[in-house]
């Protein structure tokens, strides 16, 4: 397995910036399912885009990540808590969590470990939910160039991980009964720039950097930035949910 730690101490500040947000309906239906607003844990938070959503639902919110420099770049919220921690021991009290959550995360973990973890976290009735953004889809006069960018010129870039961010989670294992989420995407409207901002904060743009085939990448910029410059780029984010009850 990849160690994760090796793609997201560095660039934190980039992850931050560009990273989609969640929509607002992905916070409020995970909160309708726990058994209660006490306390949601967010597993692998990174710089907190999930945590941050959670927090208009729970009282308490903690934030665990493996990284310390993704944490320092979440926006502070006296509900939550940020915690330097791994996905298989939890900083938190067996028994307390309403809601286990892990958003873009999953792929990287020790599956059976964090199911352990999670079935000593939860309470009577708790939630789980494993949380995946598919690869972006561009609309609009750039959408061609993106697409062989994408899956032509950097996906060989992609650690062996991604194949399951691209699935939608479906081949992971997922040892809990199934409950009903509605169907969501994350719909953005960005410059030419934005975009060129996500794309830098890839895992996949950063092993090209490493590689020396960066000339890829720039010259999917050089396209990216000969658009108008007020050009808007429509693009969405399809959400894949593995959501159950943990006992």
């Amino acid at each position: 397995m990849t160690d994760p730690r090796a793609h997201f101490q560095t660039g934190a500040a980039g992850y931050a910036a560009f990273r989609p947000t969640y929509p607002a309906e992905l916070a409020s239906a995970l909160a309708a399912l726990a058994p209660d607003r006490a306390l949601a844990v967010d597993v692998g938070c990174g710089s907190g885009q999930l945590t941050q959503a959670l927090a208009g639902h729970f009282d308490a919110v903690v934030g665990v990540d493996a990284s310390a420099a993704q944490l320092a770049e979440a926006a502070p919220d006296p509900r939550i808590g940020y915690v330097v921690g791994s996905s298989d021991a939890l900083p938190v009290p067996d028994g307390s969590a309403a809601l286990v959550a892990a958003a873009q995360a999953a792929h990287w973990f020790d599956l059976p470990r964090f199911y352990d973890e999670v079935r000593r976290v939860a309470r009577p009735g708790g939630v789980v939910a494993l949380v995946s953004y598919g690869p972006i889809e561009v609309s609009g006069p750039l959408a061609d160039r993106f697409r062989r960018f994408y899956r032509d010129e950097l996906h060989r870039f992609w650690p062996p991980e991604r194949a399951h961010v691209e699935s939608g989670y479906r081949e992971l294992p997922f040892p809990f009964p199934g409950l009903p989420m509605p169907q969501l995407s994350i719909d953005v409207a960005w410059s030419p720039e934005r975009l060129l901002g996500y794309v830098r904060s890839w895992s996949a743009a950063k092993a090209a950097l490493a590689a020396g085939q960066g000339g890829v990448i720039e010259a999917f910029e050089a396209d990216a930035r000969a658009l108008p410059p007020d050009s808007v780029i429509a693009a969405r984010f399809p959400l894949a949910l593995r959501v159950g009850r943990v006992g």
